[in-house]
């Protein structure tokens, strides 16, 4: 059988469980008393162990087996869990990690056996301290313990625990995938809290024909007959006794059943489903690249409606008009349809974070905590795939750059935690992320003297430079403040790339800093980078596209009220300076012909403002942003070009790099 055709699939799920895996070890280390979390990382660790197994990806398989022996070690009270298990969990983590990430580059897994890993997992269970030793307590007795505590729990809640002891044909193929549909049939009316042999001997088969489980469930058992009926066409069914303790007469019931070799039926009863699991959403994976092409298909719908409606001006008739204003509404439908499949929540971003603060934490010997929210909000996936490493630089700044060490924390009065805030929020056809520290903020003066050293600005300049702009050096290629240079970050290392990276996807940042309170980043990105409503204008004879969501209004004013202040040009606007761009000079368009009476376009990036001269106005409208190609993409001024009503191509503004 080939299984390369279900490599995407095994990918898919072995992330998501992977990232399971990863937030439930964070839980585990803030509360090793948590048993659910250890149940749960046990779970994650079985499945990916015969997910692997299947694809004959033997390395995950091995070392995902190992962990399951130290797990439910742990689950059974045998080994103790300590500081020191978890790290070398989070290692196992990173090895299945990487090696999910070779499979997808190369379809293969590395040749990497874990052997290292696997030897620690197998020292622990060795380890005397580990290990919790008690010879006076029996395995039996420890079991029959939990079982009794079950009962008690059960009994209170008006709960029922029944035992069921199964036997399998003898001619029976296969015996631990009909133990399984067994297993699998009765977890959906309640939780098995035994099984004789152990899941594990029962999933290798190491075990005859006979099974036996105990289950804690709010069904009726004539419920769980009826279904189990369903699996087997031998309904036979003998009662004897089954003893625990003083309870049996209450709560225990034996029933015995003989399951046939056949494969079950497909049809499930209704009662299955009942019960108290919450209702699952429906979801279907889709390859990115089809969701694209279909992306491209209504774009170029979008394209022909604004053709038509171009045409319609000149042909009269109001059949035409109908039929383009229905065909309109059809458009918009199915570009909001096909937008919100392509949307994600950021989740898939923020997700990665925890760990990462809790490994930089350990490493710089800081108390951090990292407090998210607005994770549910919702962005195009093509920004998803753009925005993690700016955040993840910026992340890493706060932490070693930006908070202090504990003993400094407390000197200045503050607690010895400190704290990263990272949240998210819709604004507009916008989304907003902020990345917030409680650290010493940056030192205005610290950055004016790197830049003298630097020659970047004479004393003069630093002098008369403003907080502002002071911070905006941070931003300059290779500025960092540091004077020690870590393997992790420093203030200003990477910034310009954060820049360059967050603007090549028409977003802007900005820094507001107060020195020993903190700093923020904000991050302000579109929704979208495939449709978007724009200001078509017109530079002599050129048609140029604005983003709509970077205006902020259309003024007239004369060219009189125009000032020079050190070469750049301005208006008061609003009782306040407005710095004016004309955009036939900075796209070098030779046309002389200037009106008294100009049209301003204000834009906006962050807080900054700034006018625009245009000609004229044509109109507000909905475009397609195709990419200028690789080798137009480093063309200023320029974020792509669409195709408009009458054919032509116009290009759109940057915003960004103009102010």
């Amino acid at each position: 059988m080939d299984i390369g055709q279900y490599i995407n699939i095994f990918v898919e799920e072995a992330k998501e469980h992977l990232q399971n895996m990863n937030d439930v070890l964070l839980e585990l280390e803030k509360d090793f008393s948590h048993i659910e979390s250890i149940n749960e990382i046990f779970r994650v660790a079985h499945t990916l162990k015969g997910m692997s197994g299947t694809m004959g990806f033997h390395n995950m398989a091995n070392l995902t087996h190992e962990m399951e022996n130290v797990l439910q070690a742990v689950r059974s009270n045998e080994v103790k869990i300590s500081e020191n298990i978890i790290d070398i969990l989070f290692e196992c983590f990173d090895a299945l990690d990487s090696s999910v990430g070779t499979i997808i580059n190369t379809g293969v897994e590395s040749s990497d056996t874990n052997e290292p890993l696997i030897s620690k997992l197998r020292n622990i269970l060795n380890d005397e301290n580990e290990i919790e030793r008690n010879t006076e307590v029996e395995t039996k007795d420890k079991i029959d313990g939990f079982i009794m505590e079950a009962v008690n729990k059960a009994k209170n809640e008006g709960l029922f625990i029944y035992k069921i002891d199964f036997t399998l044909s003898e001619s029976c193929m296969l015996k631990s995938a009909r133990a399984f549909i067994v297993f699998s049939t009765l977890e959906t009316f309640g939780e098995i809290i035994y099984s004789n042999p152990s899941v594990e001997d029962i999933e290798d088969e190491k075990f005859d024909f006979r099974f036996s489980v105990i289950i804690v469930s709010a069904n009726k058992k004539s419920d769980i007959l009826k279904e189990l009926n369903q699996i087997s066409e031998v309904e036979k069914i003998d009662l004897s006794d089954f003893e625990i303790e003083d309870y049996r007469e209450e709560i225990i019931v034996n029933e015995t059943k003989t399951i046939d070799t056949k494969l079950p039926k497909n049809d499930k009863s209704e009662k299955a489903s009942q019960g108290n699991q919450g209702k699952v959403g429906k979801t279907v994976r889709v390859d990115i690249e089809r969701l694209d092409n279909l992306m491209n298909l209504v774009s170029e719908l979008i394209i022909i409606k604004t053709r038509m409606d171009d045409l319609s001006e000149k042909t009269t008739g109001e059949g035409i008009s109908e039929t383009i204003e229905y065909l309109e509404r059809i458009t918009t439908s199915l570009h909001d349809a096909v937008m919100k499949v392509r949307m994600v929540p950021i989740e898939r971003v923020f997700n990665r974070f925890p760990r990462l603060v809790r490994d930089l934490s350990k490493e710089l010997g800081k108390e951090i905590s990292l407090e998210m929210s607005g994770e549910e909000t919702e962005v195009d996936r093509t920004v998803i795939d753009e925005i993690g490493d700016p955040l993840i630089h910026l992340i890493r700044n706060s932490i070693d750059h930006g908070i202090e060490l504990p003993a400094d924390r407390l000197k200045n009065g503050k607690e010895e935690k400190g704290i990263v805030v990272l949240k998210s929020y819709p604004d507009g056809n916008n989304v907003v992320i902020e990345v917030e520290d409680d650290g010493k903020g940056l030192d205005h003066n610290a950055i004016r003297k790197k830049a003298i050293e630097k020659g970047i600005l004479d004393e003069k300049e630093a002098e008369n430079l403003s907080v502002e702009d002071s911070i905006n050096l941070l931003f300059e290629a290779g500025f960092s403040t540091s004077e020690v240079i870590s393997d992790v970050s420093g203030r200003g290392v990477g910034l310009d790339v954060v820049r360059s990276k967050i603007e090549a996807i028409n977003g802007n940042i900005e820094v507001v800093s107060v020195q020993g309170k903190g700093t923020k980043f904000i991050i302000r990105i579109p929704l979208t980078l495939a449709i978007i409503q724009a200001l078509l204008i017109k530079l002599s004879h050129e048609i140029y596209a604005i983003p709509l969501s970077s205006i902020t209004e259309i003024v007239n004013i004369s060219k009189s009220q125009i000032r020079d202040v050190q070469g750049q040009e301005i208006v008061l606007y609003r009782g306040m300076t407005l710095p004016i761009i004309r955009l036939k000079d900075v796209l070098d368009i030779s046309d002389n012909d200037e009106k008294e009476d100009l049209i301003v376009v204000v834009v906006k990036k962050g807080e900054k403002q700034a006018g625009l001269i245009v000609d004229n106005l044509i109109g507000q409208q909905e475009i397609v942003i195709k990419s200028l190609g690789k080798y137009l993409s480093g063309v200023k001024y320029l974020s792509g070009a669409t195709i408009l009503g009458n054919g032509k191509i116009s290009l759109i503004l940057d915003v960004n790099s103009l102010i």
